[in-house]
């Protein structure tokens, strides 16, 4: 139903910042809710953070908690994860995900559309 494509991952210094991004084809981008998830070698997909469709209402993991912030650009039709202060376990392959429904505890089977994942590396 919509197409998800993420950008702006790569190598970082433990401590260091990155911007993420992620560019969503189709006309009715704003009606939906965003979020990101991640996952490193030999771990399960985990919800990182979430925005609903008017940028409203935020969500974060407890171990991301204000260290990122997920924003969005509704004329842009793009979705962003600021990462500050970058740990190692940070590192892994971050997911944009679109769906419509919303609460406390969101995971994957809140959201059906999903992009191919960008590559987050933190080096120490």
């Amino acid at each position: 139903q919509v197409q998800l494509v993420e950008s702006g991952g790569g190598l970082v210094q433990a401590g260091g910042s990155l911007r993420i991004s992620c560019a969503a084809s189709g006309r009715r981008f704003s009606l939906y809710n965003m979020g990101w998830f991640r996952q490193a070698p030999g771990k399960e997909r985990e919800f990182v953070a979430a925005i609903s469709w008017s940028g409203s209402s935020t969500s974060y993991a407890d171990s991301v908690k204000g260290r990122f912030t997920i924003s969005r650009d509704n004329a842009k039709n793009t979705v962003y994860l600021q990462m500050n202060s970058l740990k190692p376990e940070d590192m892994a392959v971050y997911y944009c995900a679109a769906g419509t429904s919303w609460g406390t505890r969101m995971g994957s089977a809140d959201f059906g559309s999903w992009g191919q994942g960008t590559q987050v590396i933190v080096s120490s």
